[in-house]
């Protein structure tokens, strides 16, 4: 019997940003599990109107803990995938001993890995707000179109913010730029085998920081791979071609587990 998937997603958007993915797997024959991030479990027109106020404790030691306990509750090690903030968090459970392998697709950086001007253009803003460590934080369409979605024409650039833009904790950032809670250790010789993937026009991460991450690795006795593709933005997992990203993914991740 194939292991169950467990898709985490990034900041800014919801657990609806895996859909497509979630119906190509299945079709696969696979049991797909999307579990949102904490607080974060109501339609999209509501997170954005009403964000919970608990969100704004929400940093990535409590998200991680959040989908360790949901691994661990599975009846076997599942693939697990995941973006942005999630791929870090994939990062971190494979370190923890959870998942049959991994895959982190543009993934946020764990501890060791040096910000590059990608990032601090990207995510600046959300350090310097007042009090952001405390606060649920908005992002523009401006900047998430910019940032997140520019390789799209602009009709689905606005259609994309409009079904996927959420708030998030500005805990998340301050959390990464202290590394409070992103340690990993890049030479485990016991974690399960890690695909890391970019994106050549991300915006959000960079590919020159996805580089440096898969780099980190190098000296472990544990599989590491990583794959570039050409022309993609960070909303990888949902623009033009997406497809190609999925089946990649997947196809790694039975190759890997095989």
């Amino acid at each position: 019997m194939a292991p169950s998937i467990v898709l985490i997603h990034g900041a800014w958007v919801a657990s609806g940003c895996w859909d497509s993915f979630k119906q190509r797997y299945e079709a696969r024959g696979y049991d797909v599990l999307v579990p949102p991030w904490p607080f974060d479990d109501r339609p999209v027109r509501e997170l954005r109107a009403s964000p919970d106020p608990r969100l704004a404790k929400s940093g990535i030691p409590e998200i991680v803990d959040h989908y360790d306990r949901l691994i661990r509750a599975l009846p076997e090690p599942p693939i697990l995938i995941g973006h942005s903030f999630g791929g870090l968090f994939v990062q971190i459970l494979l370190d923890r001993g959870l998942g049959a392998c991994g895959v982190a697709i543009n993934p946020a950086p764990p501890r060791g890995v040096l910000p590059g001007p990608t990032v601090f253009r990207a995510h600046l803003p959300f350090v310097l707000t007042p009090f952001a460590w405390r606060r649920v934080l908005t992002m523009s369409l401006a900047r998430f179109r910019r940032v997140f979605l520019n390789t799209l024409p602009a009709d689905a650039q606005f259609a994309t913010y409009d079904a996927q833009a959420v708030p998030t904790a500005g805990r998340l950032f301050w959390d990464g730029l202290l590394t409070r809670g992103a340690k990993v250790n890049f030479k485990n010789p016991s974690r399960a085998p890690l695909l890391l993937t970019t994106g050549t026009l991300d915006r959000a991460v960079g590919a020159g920081m996805n580089r440096q991450n898969f780099r980190r690795y190098r000296g472990s006795a544990s599989r590491t791979d990583f794959r570039e593709f050409a022309g993609r933005s960070h909303w990888i997992i949902a623009e033009p071609g997406w497809e190609e990203v999925a089946d990649a993914c997947l196809d790694w991740a039975e190759a890997a587990i095989r």
